[in-house]
């Protein structure tokens, strides 16, 4: 990390925050508060009234402005950064009217669920001053980063780390008709869009739900198989079904096995695995959702005929804050980032493997 990050004298970063859920306050709004000498909340947006009450109030110093009209914090002179992390059908429009506003902008995967919207961010973001980074934050933890991993995730319930997690976080539910709707319509758009592109002509609920499944819990763990290994030439076979699901994709030498699924026993399993003749590596993730629980990476071998395993922690910050310090390295130095809008585009092509070799088995 720069030396600059940690300097007394640091640009002082202002977000304004489009959506205020469940993430905004277990994740987003902690880490930017922790950060405090390098981030400054400075605007709200949702359309929950309730929700930008509650968020607004767990913000510390000079509290943020609030508005229920994205356009209104995306033009605001006292937003640097966009952060777009609403409900996914929003996500490609609101990322594209902050950069419209030469905003730079972070966006929580999926950043789009088809490549129309993603073409048009992308697009985006080449006419605007601000740029990009998409939220993948596993991609940031330093056990990955020294690591190539075969992939493999089981997680369970997501409302039992919530529970523990110290920011206790409020659900609403003034939502108008009009906004509810609004997002059922474009919820439609953007899968159908999507499964179009794939070639499917024809599908059931499933498929629509896997879709979107892929792009949220999904994203995570193939955007990592990506930047580790590659892309896979094809996928061998697929079985998209709830809560399970699991693939094996090919490589030009080898195959990766990948599963996931969620169930209803409280622990979070998440763990990358990549075997050699020699050597076999592990990259555990913990929940991001619990402060302080770190990443690790494993390392069985045999070394002269003598088995040894290895456990290595290199830090006890999360993968979020890590995440969220690139960024400021983004917006203030310049630094380019690896999670960029026309990587996360090549997820759409992975979910497109998946889903036409699961259609083509059934």
């Amino acid at each position: 990390m720069s030396t600059t990050l940690e300097s007394k004298n640091s640009k002082i970063v202002r977000v304004g925050i489009i959506g205020c859920g469940e993430i905004a306050q277990v994740v987003h709004i902690p880490v930017l508060g922790h950060l405090s000498h390098l981030f400054q909340m400075s605007y709200l947006c949702d359309v929950s009234k309730s929700a930008l009450d509650h968020c607004q109030s767990k913000i510390g110093g000079s509290p943020p402005q609030t508005t229920l009209d994205a356009a209104e914090l995306c033009s605001s002179p006292a937003v640097d950064v966009v952060f777009v992390i609403n409900s996914d059908e929003y996500h490609a429009t609101h990322a594209i009217l902050a950069l419209q506003n030469g905003k730079h902008v972070f966006i929580e995967k999926p950043m789009a669920l088809n490549d129309r919207d993603a073409d048009a961010l992308i697009a985006a973001e080449r006419e605007s001053q601000g740029r990009v980074m998409v939220g993948y934050m596993r991609r940031y933890a330093p056990a990955f980063l020294d690591a190539i991993q075969e992939i493999g995730d089981i997680i369970g319930p997501n409302s039992t780390f919530v529970g523990q997690s110290g920011t206790f976080p409020l659900r609403v539910n003034d939502f108008s008709e009009k906004d509810t709707q609004d997002r059922k319509s474009r919820a439609t758009d953007i899968v159908h869009q999507g499964l179009a592109e794939a070639g499917l002509k024809t599908f059931d609920g499933t498929t629509a739900t896997m879709w979107r499944v892929l792009g949220g819990l999904g994203s995570h763990d193939l955007s990592v198989m990506r930047e580790a290994l590659g892309m896979p030439t094809a996928v061998v076979g697929a079985s998209l079904k709830m809560p399970f699901w699991s693939a094996i994709f090919q490589y030009p030498s080898f195959t990766v096995t990948y599963e996931s699924g969620m169930d209803s026993v409280p622990r979070f399993d998440a763990h990358l695995e990549i075997y050699s003749t020699e050597k076999t590596v592990r990259v555990q993730y913990d929940t991001p959702y619990v402060k302080g629980l770190p990443t690790t990476m494993h390392v069985s071998e045999n070394v002269d005929g003598v088995f040894r395993e290895t456990t290595t922690r290199k830090t006890y910050e999360d993968s979020y804050t890590l995440e969220m310090k690139e960024l400021y390295g983004m917006i203030v130095e310049g630094i380019p980032v690896r999670t960029t809008p026309e990587d996360a585009k090549e997820d759409l092509k992975i979910f497109r493997m998946l889903v036409k070799a699961a259609w083509e088995k059934s």
